[in-house]
């Protein structure tokens, strides 16, 4: 019980206004896997940070995704400069999926292969029950020079609704 009120009060911690934490995600490169921090990723510009649970999951390949390759465009008209997706996932995994999704281009694939980034936003959930362990919530946010401004979190992981596409180009 005590871990459960600890953990409640982390996520409640991190909201809309809040700067992104430092942080190192792994992406591949051509010549093999390298490091993004977040500066590298939002210093200077308006992005798109989208998260799931797990690369090739039901609803975050059939759905989540999805949405975010449509709509890449008209999502970069509204003044992004960059869309990108964090998952739990390792980076060989995540260049697969990238590849899988037909979205090189449109969207950053970025691994968070030990779910820190997701811990250090308050946005880890345990999937244990399901054999996936700790995972990234799914959630959507816009950040501006690094800081928030608008963060859709999912109550079930399962949906893509308050996380989507969709509701992204309402918020823009």
């Amino acid at each position: 019980r005590n871990g459960f009120a600890i953990r409640l009060d982390i996520t409640m911690s991190f909201s809309t206004g809040d700067r992104l934490p430092d942080f190192d995600f792994t992406i591949m490169c051509n010549d093999g896997p390298a490091k993004m921090s977040t500066s590298e990723l939002c210093d200077g510009k308006t992005v798109v940070l989208f998260a799931v649970p797990g690369a090739f999951t039901p609803t975050c390949h059939a759905n989540h995704m999805p949405g975010f390759v449509e709509h890449a465009e008209a999502i970069k008209e509204k003044g992004v400069d960059t869309i990108a997706v964090t998952t739990v996932n390792d980076i060989h995994v995540t260049n697969a999926w990238e590849d899988a999704s037909k979205a090189k281009c449109k969207v950053v694939f970025l691994s968070d292969g030990n779910a820190e980034f997701a811990k250090a936003v308050g946005q880890d959930i345990d999937l244990g029950v399901a054999g996936m362990g700790v995972r990234s919530k799914r959630y959507s946010m816009i950040v501006k020079d690094g800081v928030v401004t608008s963060l859709n979190v999912e109550d079930n992981p399962g949906e893509a609704v308050a996380s989507s596409a969709s509701a992204i180009l309402e918020q823009l």
